[in-house]
C-alpha cells in the first residue's frame, strides 16, 4: 500500500512523495476496553517527527483507530499542520466479513490518504458528498466519494501549498 500511495498521491497534490521507514510506538495509544488505538496519541507521535520544511508526514496504520467521541475513525490529521494518519483496518472488505477486493481497497486508501493530507493543507470537511474532503462515518460513504477534491477545495490547495 505504501508503494501505491507513493505513486498515486503526488499527482493529486503536485508534490514529491518518498517512503520513510520511521515508525511510532503504538502500545501507549492502545485502549484495552475498546480494543482500539487512540488516533490522537499516534498523531502526536507523528507530529514529533521532523518532516522537513513544508513537508508532510502521512502515517499508515494497520490497527483500528478511535477518538473518544466516535466509535471509530478512519484517520486524523493536524489541520494546517504537517502530520496525518489513517488506518487500513476498516478499509478492507474482510473487516466486514466480505471477500477481499484489492481494487476497492486501493481506492479507499487513496481517498482516505488524500482526505487526511487535505487537512494538513488547511482544508476542512466539505459539504459536497462527492468531494474527497467530505466527512465519512462509514465505509459506504468513503465509497461514494470521488478520489478528487471538488473545485472549491481544489482552489484552496495552491494557496495552502505556498505556505
Amino acid at each position: 500500500m505504501l508503494a501505491y500511495l507513493a505513486v498515486s498521491l503526488p499527482g493529486l497534490f503536485g508534490v514529491r512523495c518518498r517512503l520513510d521507514g520511521r515508525a511510532v510506538e503504538p502500545s501507549g495509544a492502545y485502549s484495552p476496553g475498546r480494543r482500539q488505538y487512540h488516533s490522537t496519541a499516534l498523531l502526536a507521535q507523528l507530529a514529533e517527527l521532523d518532516a522537513g520544511a513544508g513537508d508532510k508526514i502521512l502515517g499508515v496504520a494497520d490497527v483500528d483507530l478511535f477518538i473518544p467521541v466516535f466509535t471509530f475513525v478512519f484517520g486524523e490529521a493536524q489541520l494546517g499542520g504537517h502530520a496525518a494518519l489513517f488506518s487500513l483496518r476498516r478499509l478492507r472488505q474482510q473487516f466486514y466479513g466480505l471477500p477481499a477486493d484489492d481494487l476497492l481497497f486501493h481506492e479507499r486508501c487513496e481517498k482516505e490518504a488524500a482526505h487526511e493530507l487535505g487537512h494538513t493543507y488547511g482544508l476542512a470537511h466539505c459539504p459536497r458528498h462527492e468531494c474527497v474532503m467530505h466527512f465519512s462515518n462509514s465505509v459506504e460513504q468513503v465509497d461514494l466519494k470521488a478520489g478528487l477534491f471538488c473545485d472549491a477545495c481544489e482552489a484552496l490547495l495552491p494557496n495552502a501549498r505556498r505556505e
